[in-house]
């Protein structure tokens, strides 16, 4: 059974984790309407990983006799100067869920709670692929820079992401 903090803790990250699942889905829709549909399709697999992540948490809090409450998910930002900036966010924004899942990690171990520290494991390792992945695609785009046939050369490659049984 979850105690009553981390019980609310683990429904704020589902609420974190919807809110990625927005930003994502929301800088789809920005690269769209940049006709970039290559970094469009990378966004909307990324949206998805981040819906599943929320359920990962939804169908732990069930399992452990706990009760979900969703709460509203904040509008997100619609408009990026650049590709570029996109990316940075995304980092940014990876960075920050890692700080959430760090305390979430700190709760748990201060609650002594040994499953749900089990279950943030794969979180801890999620999040080190989610922000090294994002920070490599900056990385590209710095070098990239305003060029526009290395601009459509990335966004051919970030076109051939494919879902791997990890994302699923």
């Amino acid at each position: 059974m979850l105690n009553e903090k981390v019980e609310k803790a683990l429904n704020d990250q589902i609420n974190e984790e919807l809110f990625s699942y927005y930003i994502y889905l929301s800088m789809g829709a920005y690269f769209n309407a940049e006709s970039l549909d290559g970094f469009a399709s990378w966004m909307e697999l990324q949206a998805q990983e981040e819906q599943e992540h929320a359920m990962r948490i939804f169908r732990y809090v069930n399992d452990r006799g706990g009760r979900v409450k969703l709460q509203e998910i904040e509008k997100p930002k619609m408009e990026w100067n650049s590709p570029l900036d996109a990316f940075e966010n995304a980092f940014d924004h990876e960075q920050y869920i890692t700080g959430k899942i760090h305390e979430l990690v700190d709760l748990a171990e201060q609650e002594n709670d040994k499953a749900t520290l089990q279950m943030l494991d794969w979180f801890i390792e999620e999040q080190v692929e989610e922000e090294a992945t994002t920070e490599a695609i900056v990385d590209k785009l710095d070098m990239v820079g305003t060029s526009g046939s290395g601009l459509l050369a990335l966004d051919r490659e970030l076109g051939s992401r494919q879902v791997t049984d990890e994302e699923e």
